[in-house]
């Protein structure tokens, strides 16, 4: 694919999906060093993260943005730290503890991708190959941590495959109701208000990986405008 600055076109991340997932079958049958499992996990996981800012971008200059404005950041860590009214709430000599070593705690939070607008961190994407619950519930643990430092974040799941149950795989569906243990979930991190970008048609079955070629799932023009058209609304105000 081409750099970030000059985004593949729809064409090349259909042909980039199509060559990678169609062929990691046979790489970690040949892969010696790893097991195969891992290398399937870590293909799929590096393909969505690579898409990504090509996707981004292509929302962004297609919604009029210049894309100077525009950078991104997978590598960043950032420091939240512990909250005050933790500490106060602890036995005494214990908050004694902590506060004369408080630059010591912090957690180092990120996500797959940040993207900046004028070097401000506005959007962070979470990249699977597949997402299911148990996942989604660290999704919205690492947001929430990301988010109480960058309050107007807007936060994204973007997937190959989805096994949230509901109608987070339809994407044909004239509105995206979601899924009951799903939504249970969002509604515990009200500040979130995650969205969820689904790429390929029909919910993800561990007995039917994509990766063996009788599975394999095209990776659709309409699913790709689908993704750049929400991810444009979500941009829309930063232009």
């Amino acid at each position: 694919m081409t750099t970030e600055n000059q985004p593949a076109t729809r064409q090349e991340l259909i042909r980039s999906y199509n060559l990678l997932v169609g062929g990691i079958e046979d790489e970690a049958i040949d892969d010696d060093e790893r097991a195969y499992g891992g290398v399937i996990r870590a293909a799929k996981g590096k393909l969505v993260e690579s898409m990504t800012p090509h996707i981004v971008r292509l929302a962004w200059l297609e919604s009029g943005g210049v894309s100077e404005r525009l950078s991104f950041g997978d590598a960043r860590t950032y420091r939240v730290p512990i909250q005050d009214d933790y500490v106060a709430g602890l036995p005494m000599d214990i908050a004694d503890y902590i506060n004369a070593r408080r630059q010591e705690y912090f957690y180092r939070a990120q996500v797959d991708q940040h993207i900046f607008v004028d070097g401000k961190l506005v959007m962070g994407v979470e990249c699977k190959s597949y997402t299911e619950n148990a996942m989604l519930k660290r999704i919205l643990v690492d947001f929430r941590l990301l988010k109480s430092l960058h309050q107007e974040l807007v936060c994204c799941l973007l997937q190959l495959e989805s096994q949230l149950g509901g109608n987070y795989s339809n994407l044909n569906a004239n509105l995206q109701t979601g899924s009951a243990r799903s939504h249970t979930l969002m509604s515990y991190f009200p500040e979130i208000n995650l969205h969820i970008i689904t790429l390929l048609e029909g919910e993800r079955s561990i007995n039917r990986p994509i990766h063996w070629r009788q599975y394999f799932k095209e990776l659709h023009p309409e699913a790709l405008d689908q993704a750049i058209v929400r991810f444009s609304e979500l941009l829309a105000s930063f232009l």
